[in-house]
């Protein structure tokens, strides 16, 4: 992401185990030697902000203009909310992008006039092929649940599999059988085509795509076919949707700041692995790491691309505040894919992806660089942040790690941050309207004399007023403000509402944008 970077490491797990207090010294070593950016692919669940490490290292950081981008966790939709909440923190989302894992399923050998090929996604880490066997299928074999059925069936042949939604199990069979050159599998959950591994010499397809392949076998005297593995197909596919093993807000320790904050690629990922360490399983066969590289998934992926955008930007612009960095990266964040349609969420059956899943949406490296306005926050910002959580002197001295801040300034929830979030009890009587307002400050990046008009896209049912309606700057790093007032029923059904508020500049030059989420209080878990 950024290839001129120096890059420093700072080892804070041994075999004995994570510790907190090894995090903690990690990050203040990185601070005391002058690093700009903290890049952290860990997390700690369910403990508050002043016994998290992460948050106590990361607000020293943050004091002296070091932006910390982490990870949001891995636990999806079903496994608890996201860690790494942290008000001052860039929390990073994990999406999946337009280069798949292939393998080439071709119906038919040479001698055939026509041949029908299939490509398909398979994880079969060796440059094989499978090449001319007979293809197995019938109904007392094709579920591909009994070993001992599977390991009488014809030799060296390929076996269809059905989809019984048991793939795991499926291919755990196939693994075990010695007798067999290859297995086609089949699914309907668009979420299990991001495989991870495969350790039999097997291709997964749609079952639109099984249909075909059962008819050529019942049309044929001699159905065969032939697997290349190893294929990589990179532009078919519509980029980015959010992966599902994503964790999802909002954050528990401070539901009031929107989080995640952006998204960036995190599904199977080239990334840099130990040497000779482990990589993958063929048969009863482990194969190491002789060049150096796995593919990975995960937000620990996506956390180092947000990083190298972030340290892009610090080497562009040396006067920007951590917020700034931070704030740059969610205003230019793209909410379409790559054919201009909504982000999709591969957990929620590829339905539009709320930013309790994307944050922002997806990093836009380029667009970030000039991103016009900023939305600026100091330690103090922060420090009364904490003031409206209820937090003791101590508790906050923790975080702190100063008694140089107190709460005699102010105390409030609404941080300026560049984005919107409002919460209801869906227990509460339908209907009943709920009003929150928040006012933001926006700092001029951009030219001189530059004027921007409010562009609202509000939630369905909620009515959003944004006032002045519009901004005017004379000069660079000119400040405005305004107003915000989200008025919205509280909804039975528990379901999250958003929109955006976008500042358009007159000329077209910028578009800076900023989610709006209604959500209920149980939102995320």
């Amino acid at each position: 992401m950024a290839p001129r970077a120096r890059v420093a490491m700072y080892k804070v797990i041994w075999d004995e185990g994570r510790y907190a207090s090894d995090v903690l010294a990690g990050m203040d070593q990185a601070v005391a030697d002058g690093v700009d950016i903290i890049s952290i692919s860990m997390g700690f669940d369910e403990v508050p902000l002043y016994e998290d490490p992460v948050a106590i290292a990361s607000f020293g950081a943050m004091e002296k203009g070091i932006l910390v981008s982490s990870s949001a966790g891995n636990v999806g939709l079903r496994g608890g909310p996201l860690h790494n909440g942290i008000p001052w923190v860039l929390t990073v989302a994990a999406g999946n992008f337009d280069r798949t894992y292939a393998a080439s399923l071709t119906l038919g050998d040479n001698k055939e006039k026509e041949q029908h090929v299939i490509v398909g996604r398979s994880m079969f880490p060796l440059n094989a092929w499978v090449k001319d066997e007979t293809l197995i299928y019938n109904k007392t074999l094709s579920k591909c649940d009994s070993l001992k059925l599977l390991s009488e069936a014809p030799p060296r042949g390929i076996i269809v599999c059905d989809d019984t939604g048991f793939l795991d199990d499926q291919m755990d069979v196939i693994d075990s059988v010695t007798n067999l050159a290859g297995a086609i599998f089949a699914s309907t959950d668009p979420s299990r085509f991001d495989l991870e591994s495969m350790s039999c010499p097997g291709v997964l397809i749609s079952t639109t795509e099984l249909d075909t392949v059962i008819d050529y076998i019942k049309s044929s005297d001699n159905p065969t076919a032939t697997i290349k593995f190893q294929q990589t197909v990179t532009g078919k596919e519509v980029a980015s949707s959010v992966a599902d093993y994503t964790s999802r807000g909002p954050s528990p320790n401070c539901p009031a700041v929107l989080k995640p904050d952006v998204m960036a690629p995190g599904s199977l990922v080239l990334a840099s692995w130990i040497p000779n360490g482990y990589t993958a399983t063929v048969g009863t066969n482990t194969l190491l790491s002789s060049e150096g590289f796995h593919l990975i998934s995960g937000t620990s992926m996506a956390c180092p691309h947000a990083s190298g955008v972030a340290a892009l930007l610090r080497g562009a612009h040396r006067e920007w505040s951590h917020a700034a960095i931070r704030s740059a990266m969610m205003t230019t964040a793209n909410e379409l894919d790559s054919s201009m349609m909504a982000i999709k969420d591969v957990g929620r059956n590829f339905t539009a992806a709320s930013p309790l899943a994307m944050g922002a949406g997806h990093v836009v490296p380029n667009k970030a660089m000039d991103p016009g306005l900023v939305y600026d926050a100091a330690p103090q910002d922060y420090v009364s942040l904490l003031c409206s959580m209820n937090f003791t002197r101590n508790q906050i001295m923790t975080i702190t790690r100063s008694n140089g801040y107190d709460c005699s300034e102010s105390s409030s929830l609404d941080l300026n941050y560049p984005s919107f979030v409002a919460f209801y009890d869906k227990n509460v009587t339908t209907g009943v309207m709920l009003t929150h307002r928040f006012r933001r400050v926006v700092t001029n990046v951009g030219g001189a004399g530059a004027r921007y008009e409010v562009k609202v896209v509000a939630p369905e049912g909620v009515k959003v007023t944004v006032w002045p309606k519009s901004l005017a700057f004379e000069k660079k790093n000119e400040q405005r403000d305004y107003n915000v007032e989200i008025v919205y029923p509280s909804d039975g059904k528990g379901r999250v509402l958003y929109g955006s508020i976008v500042w358009v500049e007159e000329s077209g030059k910028h578009a800076v944008r900023s989610p709006i989420v209604v959500a209920p209080t149980s939102a995320g878990k």
